[in-house]
């Protein structure tokens, strides 16, 4: 009762500390691109009126729902992204310490996630993302892995060396055929993947393998169809952030595993 008892503790705590990163990304995802420090002596400010931020409106997740989404002196919106980013982190901490326990495997996932999330809304505001938060990616899925070294090493090769080729294919196709069909010049300076997408590939092929990762890039493939469809017709983008489609593929083949689903229903 009382091994219970500590292990519902546990997942709350797991939650809290989930949120609380979720606040610290928000920063990190705000100053990364800018260049601007993360660590500052003086208070947060609202960036409208910039009056001063007391510490019980900083309270993630409750200070969002408290305010309603604005700013308790001048009304300014506060930009959603900020409650939904503690979210997804509260809940990606809580399903992994569900799924591994508090383990050093835990540890790694945890903070690989938190680079994914922190990579994802970067790339979706400015569709580039730091390198170093890249490489950082990758860095961490060989001590994430339950694969050994030889196989880890092999797998990001092998991902990252056949997206080098399909992206070769088809800009090779974008650039001097669809842009000939439909006679639009912007097309013939566009790439199928972002240089960006390639080290995200190879992380999902260390830490997933070879089957589940290819399963996982199915899926990104799919959830990014209709957000690239509304991007081009509607806001007549050409380019769409994939490292977000990428992660969520990733993140659904880790918890779900899509061969298991799809025996579940065949």
């Amino acid at each position: 009762m009382i091994l219970v008892k500590e292990r519902e503790d546990l997942e709350v705590f797991s939650f809290i500390f989930g949120i609380v990163i979720g606040s610290f990304l928000n920063v990190l995802i705000l100053k990364l691109p800018l260049n601007e420090p993360i660590f500052i002596k003086n208070r947060s400010k609202c960036p409208s009126c910039n009056h001063l931020i007391y510490w019980y409106h900083n309270i993630p997740l409750f200070s969002y729902l408290f305010l309603r989404g604005a700013c308790s002196y001048c009304g300014a919106k506060i930009s959603f992204q900020y409650f939904l980013v503690e979210l997804i982190t509260g809940i990606i901490t809580l399903a992994l310490f569900l799924k591994l326990g508090l383990t050093l495997e835990f540890a790694f996932m945890s903070f690989l996630f938190y680079v994914l999330i922190t990579l994802s809304f970067i790339d979706l505001k400015y569709k580039a993302v730091p390198d170093y938060l890249l490489l950082l990616a990758l860095f961490l899925s060989f001590f994430a892995t339950s694969f050994s070294i030889y196989d880890s090493f092999k797998n990001a090769f092998l991902f990252s060396g056949a997206m080098v080729l399909l992206n070769f294919i088809i800009t090779f196709y974008i650039q001097n055929i669809k842009s000939r069909i439909l006679k639009d010049e912007s097309l013939k300076t566009q790439e199928a993947l972002g240089e960006g997408d390639i080290p995200i590939i190879a992380m999902i092929g260390v830490i997933l393998g070879v089957q589940a990762g290819v399963e996982a890039i199915f899926l990104a493939a799919f959830f990014a169809i209709i957000p690239a469809i509304y991007s081009n017709l509607v806001k007549k983008d050409i380019q769409t952030a994939f490292i977000p489609y990428l992660v969520l593929g990733f993140l659904t083949q880790y918890f779900f595993d899509l061969e298991t689903f799809i025996k579940v229903f065949y």
